[in-house]
């Protein structure tokens, strides 16, 4: 097994620049949680729009299109009552090997603290509004699933998603990566915890892989924490590395040691980090952090 060390570029505030503004300008009016790609010549952005509680939560899910990756023009939007949710969290975009297009969905149920994933698939951005839901990760009484990465290589397709224990109200805030595989992206299996918090660090509440990087058979990844309950909503980024096993899956992964990267502006959250290559061997980063007046907005930055 050959395994490639592969470097995760991590964002420096003062390079960034805001690409969507937030819906609101308090603490809980937030536009981010991205997923980007590259398409068709184009840079192609899903993301989330969210009120504060008690105005709304997350009320719509975003596709938008930039030629030079500032500039976005919107050609689709759903919303939270699409999948009868009482908010939507962090999309995931992907384009199928076949040049479909899917948008992976994060939908809370009403009245609790499940999560479930939706999957819309459609010929083109543009159709996946009025596309059929099918639910592909459902979660059950004791968990609650959301904010899924994906990728997809020979070996088929992989997946880390949240997943929160939902054993008790005070603590479903709580939460592990796991990973898992599927033949087409449809219908998965579990294959374990990939990443967990670490007692005593900056990420022992809870961790959620943002983005996946395959170089070789090496894995790096970055991933959002936070060290307590209070923090939620305003996780930091980190880096996490592993490697991929004989039989094509990837194993567990490893946080690095070190202090993880934050927006300058209390309470510090930058999270949901996403990144596409550009032609130049540089890369395009998209993110969410706290600006100033406790709002969140969508960032990006070429590194």
């Amino acid at each position: 097994m050959t395994t490639g060390i592969s470097v995760l570029p991590l964002p420096r505030w003062e390079d960034s620049t805001v690409v969507v503004e937030p819906p609101g300008a308090e603490p809980g009016a937030w536009s981010g949680a991205p997923s980007s790609i590259v398409a068709d010549g184009a840079i192609y952005l899903a993301y989330r729009l969210r009120l504060p509680l008690g105005a709304g939560r997350g009320i719509a899910n975003v596709v938008a299109r930039s030629t030079d990756g500032l500039s976005f023009t919107v050609v689709a939007e759903v919303g939270k009552e699409r999948f009868g949710a009482e908010s939507l969290e962090r999309p995931a975009l992907v384009r199928t090997p076949e040049g479909r297009w899917r948008l992976y969905v994060s939908a809370a149920t009403p009245g609790t603290k499940h999560w479930r994933v939706e999957m819309l698939e459609a010929d083109t951005p543009e159709g996946l509004p009025t596309a059929p839901a099918v639910t592909v990760l459902a979660g059950d009484d004791t968990v609650g699933v959301k904010d899924p990465v994906l990728h997809h290589d020979e070996h088929g397709w992989h997946l880390w998603a949240s997943v929160h224990p939902l054993e008790s109200w005070d603590d479903a805030d709580r939460m592990t990566t796991r990973y898992a595989t599927s033949p087409d992206g449809v219908h998965w299996t579990w294959r374990g915890t990939a990443l967990a918090g670490r007692p005593g660090q900056w990420d022992a509440r809870g961790v959620r892989v943002s983005s996946v990087r395959v170089d070789g058979d090496g894995i790096t990844v970055s991933y959002d924490g936070r060290a307590t309950a209070s923090e939620n909503w305003e996780e930091r980024t980190g880096v996490a590395r592993g490697v991929r096993l004989p039989d094509g899956t990837f194993g567990a992964l490893t946080a690095d040691d070190g202090e993880p990267v934050g927006s300058p502006h209390a309470p510090h959250g930058l999270r949901y980090l996403s990144l596409v290559g550009l032609p130049d061997g540089r890369c395009r980063l998209y993110y969410e952090a706290t600006r100033p007046d406790g709002a969140h907005d969508l960032r990006t930055q070429v590194v």
